[in-house]
């Protein structure tokens, strides 16, 4: 079966875990108190590197043998309830009875790093809300796989937030439509969190989604192009597929905006850096290699510069222009190819297996990773971080959605696994960094 298509700082709770801890189950009754945790979860410090390092462990949520209801996978997930309505029950993997088989295993795998040194706290909703709330929310930047990090988001922190828009009441908006999750008046945590001066439970976003499929507006890298290289009499960069994406000065203005209150942005891109995209590099000669994907890896390094150049800029301006305020952060997360055959695979790998078909652009996503791996670790970039975390998703073929072999459900510990490292980079990494 195909792919389906691509349009397609340190945190202080002290004293207060324990209290939390034992009162967790008056609201979360059906979740497990270590549902968001790693198994070898202790304070510390874990590089992305030796966080990527380990394997799945299975630790079932239930005694279940049968799914009966697409209801019954958010129990399983640990979740009481998603607060974003966009293809809710497609982005849980329930849309389809005919793959309820994989369920509830599907669901009952932790990760667990295997290196010692890997020392990571427990992440209660409530951690993650304080963070959001008191620290400042997350940009999500990034294309479809990133939209199912945040509907996995509105999962892991519902019932404390709600969404916009409202997808009930209108199913067709356009991808190009903010998502938003803010936090709900009605939770019972708001007591245990110290609003920020100006918070605004209707307009102060605690995490938002932009879809962005390429770095830059088409017309900005059609422009790079053309300065770039010598290009062929009659040269189009791009075909007629559909693109979403934003100018960077369109969502770094967003980013840096002080009503908005974000503190981490957190991007992804390169499922959509193709050569039927960027058909003026295909190559039908090339079947072997790619149709010429190479010619797209050069391009999308030289536009990878000019983003990071870009954005570290501004968020240098920003500094001084408001200097002794926390800076902002960006993380670039590595990108994900799909697993050919997925829907064959009912539980994890022990090592990443090798492509047979190549479908896409997947057997060279390493390369555009590394990329961003290369250039991020020069020290003219010291806001944006890259976070090589993508080898727990890799070994999870089963935890596809019914429809295709690329897209990650909500549940499976993959996503909810993003956010976790993301909560603990941006609290105990980058600090421990500057100490050091």
């Amino acid at each position: 079966m195909g792919p389906r298509s691509l349009y397609t700082k340190i945190l202080a709770i002290g004293g207060g875990l324990t209290l939390f801890t034992l009162s967790v189950h008056s609201f979360y009754p059906t979740a497990s108190l270590t549902q968001f945790s790693f198994l070898t979860a202790r304070r510390g410090t874990c590089s992305p590197k030796s966080y990527a390092d380990g394997e799945w462990i299975h630790r079932p949520r239930t005694s279940d043998t049968l799914m009966v209801n697409r209801e019954d996978a958010l129990r399983y997930a640990g979740f009481e309830g998603c607060a974003s309505s966009r293809e809710y029950y497609w982005h849980l993997a329930a849309d389809n009875e005919e793959h309820w088989n994989r369920f509830p295993d599907v669901n009952s795998w932790q990760w667990q790093p295997k290196q010692p040194e890997c020392h990571i706290q427990d992440m209660q909703p409530l951690d993650l809300l304080r963070e959001l709330v008191e620290e400042g929310g997350w940009l999500l930047i990034g294309d479809s796989i990133t939209e199912g990090h945040f509907f996995s988001l509105s999962c892991m922190l519902h019932p404390h937030v709600r969404a916009t828009p409202d997808y009930r009441e209108n199913e067709y908006w356009d991808r190009a439509w903010p998502q938003n999750l803010y936090f709900d008046p009605g939770s019972p945590l708001i007591s245990r969190l110290n609003l920020p001066v100006g918070f605004s439970f209707a307009n102060t976003p605690l995490v938002t989604f932009r879809r962005v499929d390429l770095l830059l507006e088409k017309h900005q890298l059609i422009d790079l192009h053309h300065r770039l290289y010598v290009e062929p009499a009659n040269f189009s960069l791009f075909s007629d597929e559909a693109v979403w994406s934003l100018d960077p000065a369109e969502y770094t203005s967003i980013f840096t905006s002080p009503e908005a209150n974000y503190k981490t942005m957190v991007v992804s891109t390169a499922g959509h850096w193709t050569t039927t995209l960027f058909d003026g590099y295909r190559d039908e000669a090339k079947t072997e290699t790619g149709f010429g994907i190479e010619g797209v890896i050069q391009f999308f390094s030289q536009a990878a510069k000019k983003w990071a150049n870009d954005v570290q800029r501004r968020l240098t301006d920003e500094k001084r222009r408001n200097p002794g305020k926390p800076e902002r952060q960006v993380v670039v997360r590595a990108y994900l190819p799909g697993h050919e055959d997925c829907h064959d695979e009912f539980k994890p790998w022990d090592e990443i297996k090798p492509f047979v078909w190549n479908w896409w652009n997947w057997g060279s996503i390493w390369e555009f990773n590394e990329v961003f791996e290369e250039l991020l670790s020069l020290s003219k970039y010291p806001n944006i971080h890259y976070l090589a975390i993508d080898r727990p998703a890799r070994l999870r073929p089963d935890a596809h959605v019914p429809s295709d072999c690329l897209h990650i459900m909500a549940g499976a510990g993959v996503l909810e696994g993003w956010s976790h490292y993301i909560w603990h980079f941006v609290t105990r990494e980058i600090g421990a960094r500057r100490i050091r």
